[in-house]
């Protein structure tokens, strides 16, 4: 079943609002997403206000977005490792903390350019370290067939936030300055604080206890690595974001510079790209239903370079308000398409690093754009920076010749228990390592080129899984005997790699156990552990403790 069918069996795009759960977040999401977007208007326009730099006013969107570049890895291990619900309940508190002190600081009158810049990051990483406890906990509160449906609404949840938001918050800051618009985004976020603990989140407890933090990490940038879906859609998303981060640093500059307005008429122009986002987000299922994943993409990045590039020559309201509108709605088709292809090209055990990787990616993209941009505007001008910047967007259209978008499925990153557990002799914990684990296969000489392409597919699952240093060697003497070879730190972290096959890493195993001949006896495995001090009697007649069963599981 691919997304599309997915989709299909789903119940419509607002099925998903049919779970309370999921329901009840939502909801409150879409409350602090429009404090999020006035405390955006109110920084931005208030550094306007601060000075005339144009490098200075494009860093607020960048202050936003490299905490989420920067947080959102480590902020998705933790997802992954602990429980999503504190973990969520934890960012949300110190995103509100940050914005109360911002806004008793610019109440006093002791705001400044760097007093902006450095709160408008405190409260990004709070919502960085929110944001992919979040999204990895769609899937908890929804079913499988209604995911896409469901990441499609958070993605509206933002946008009809900011079809709206923009506008309020010039007004708040029109009229009681951007110390209120900071306010709002501080309360904002108190729904949302009561939504997740009002959740009744089931916990299944694992086996094993929770990973390091920098081996989670390492986990999960080596899946991402080794896994052609999540690695492609990464890669696309970072250069998307570069390319159209103008769209968004440069809109206070277009507001005031090219029409004349003031923060009313920023709100308006990020409503409008608003509205569109939210156009994009309610057909979004649709289009990849009709027309599948990479060609709405290519489209999408043709309209938006068009339109950015329009957004510099614009001297018209009503104009540059359709330019937006239109932004938002390639924009949403874009970013909500590689968000699914992520959510359903990975198993739950790495859900939350591997979005986390994509949002690092697209905010990190936007990020170094918004500041390319925003040097660009004041060496070349505005309309020069948006003509460059929509050539570059129009341009990432030809990276899906090289790294088309993937066709995803829901049953194949199905987990799949393993059905013996390893002999154990030693007494050895979950430390103990490194742990060296060798398989024979004997392969008839004549199928050796179709076996080795097969052992290939087998490294990168081994890899994305925990596995290090794998080889592949054939006997010299018996050129029918290969020996696959690979290493885990610990014996833990081997135990962790059994509980991470899916469906089709069975299938590439299954493969190329398939060449081992007889098939009936299969491939053979030798477990070793490495230098094994302290698993050895210290003298001859020093006693043997291991008499009794081995618990593999005790720490």
């Amino acid at each position: 079943m691919d997304a599309s069918t997915s989709q299909a069996g789903s119940g419509g795009a607002l099925a998903p609002l049919r779970e309370p759960t999921f329901r009840a977040v939502w909801s409150a999401s879409l409350i602090s997403n429009f404090g999020q977007l006035i405390l955006g208007v109110g920084a931005a326009w208030e550094m306007t206000r601060l000075t005339d730099s144009a490098g200075m006013v494009a860093l607020v969107q960048t202050a936003m977005m490299i905490p989420l570049m920067l947080v959102s890895v480590p902020a998705g291990a933790i997802a992954d490792m602990f429980d999503r619900r504190k973990v969520a309940l934890t960012g949300l508190g110190f995103a509100t903390l940050s914005a109360a002190v911002l806004t008793a600081l610019t109440a006093a009158g002791w705001a400044s350019p760097w007093v902006l810049l450095v709160f408008c990051s405190l409260i990004g990483a709070g919502v960085a370290l929110y944001a992919p406890a979040w999204q990895a906990s769609v899937g908890e509160q929804v079913s499988a067939e209604r995911l896409p449906a469901a990441v499609a609404l958070t993605s509206i949840s933002y946008n009809l936030a900011r079809s709206f938001g923009p506008a309020v918050g010039g007004a708040i800051v029109l009229a009681v300055g951007a110390q209120g618009a900071f306010a709002v985004n501080a309360v904002g976020y108190i729904p949302l604080i009561i939504a997740f603990v009002l959740w009744r989140r089931v916990v299944t407890p694992s086996r094993l206890p929770p990973e390091r933090l920098d081996r989670a990490i390492i986990a999960g940038a080596r899946y991402a690595l080794n896994a052609p879906p999540v690695r492609t859609v990464i890669v696309r998303a970072l250069m998307f974001g570069f390319a159209t981060a103008s769209a968004v640093a440069l809109t206070p500059l277009v507001a005031r510079d090219m029409l004349g307005g003031n923060a009313g008429t920023y709100g308006l122009l990020l409503g409008a790209t608003g509205v569109g986002a939210v156009i994009g987000a309610l057909v979004s299922s649709r289009v990849r239903e009709s027309f599948g994943a990479e060609a709405p993409v290519r489209v999408c990045a043709m309209v938006a370079g068009a339109s950015i590039a329009g957004i510099g020559f614009s001297t018209n309201v009503a104009l540059s308000c359709v330019l937006f509108l239109a932004i938002g709605v390639c924009n949403m088709l874009t970013i909500t398409t590689c968000n699914v292809g992520v959510q359903l090209s990975v198993p739950r055990w790495v859900t939350a690093r591997s979005l986390a990787l994509f949002v690092s990616a697209l905010t990190g993209g936007i990020a170094l754009g918004a500041w390319v941009w925003g040097v660009a505007a004041g060496a070349w001008g505005l309309s020069a920076a948006f003509a460059v910047s929509g050539a570059a967007t129009a341009a990432t259209l030809l990276a899906g010749l090289v790294l088309p978008l993937p066709r995803v499925s829901v049953t194949e990153i199905q987990m799949v228990e393993i059905g013996h557990e390893p002999e154990v002799g030693l007494a050895i914990t979950n430390r103990s390592g490194p742990i060296i684990i060798e398989i024979d296969y004997h392969v008839e000489p004549d199928t050796a080129r179709q076996f080795y392409n097969v052992m290939l597919e087998v490294q990168r699952v081994r890899q994305r899984n925990g596995a290090f240093d794998w080889s592949i060697s054939r006997d010299i003497a018996n050129p029918a005997l290969w020996t696959e070879r690979c290493v885990f730190p610990t014996w833990g972290d081997y135990l962790r790699h059994r509980e991470r096959f899916t469906e089709v890493d069975r299938e590439v195993q299954a493969s190329a156990a398939a060449f081992s001949t007889p098939p009936k006896d299969g491939p053979r495995i030798r477990r070793r552990l490495e230098r094994p001090f302290g698993s050895v009697r210290w003298r001859a007649d020093t006693p043997d403790l291991n008499r009794g069963p081995v618990n593999i599981f005790t720490p």
